[in-house]
């Protein structure tokens, strides 16, 4: 095979390395360091993706609004929900006042 495959393969797996780093250590923040605040699932995105022996998986992204601690109204990306979470439920979950777009549920 090239030696370019090689080198590509090392570079993808060095870039998710960093990315679930970085996914960890803000999840850990958030948890650590986050305020909490009541939250609204404001809308969910489905997503369908066909997989090679034809059938079909959904994805869903979960939206939620709430108010930060100084009155800013802020629409963050959950990921993930409780199973049957629809629009308008309330949540509550965590942030960080210098990045409230960053989110996490709390359990």
């Amino acid at each position: 095979m090239n030696p370019l495959f090689y080198v590509a393969i090392a570079v993808a797996a060095v870039a998710a390395v960093i990315a679930i780093i970085f996914t960890v250590k803000r999840y850990t923040a958030i948890k650590k360091n986050g305020v909490e605040a009541d939250a609204v699932v404001s809308r969910i995105k489905e997503v369908e993706n066909q997989n090679d022996d034809g059938s079909y998986d959904t994805t869903y992204t979960y939206y939620v609004k709430f108010t930060t601690q100084d009155g800013q109204t802020v629409e963050a990306k959950l990921g993930s929900a409780p199973r049957m979470t629809r629009e308008g439920d309330k949540l509550r979950i965590k942030y960080l006042p210098e990045k409230p777009k960053n989110v996490i549920l709390v359990k």
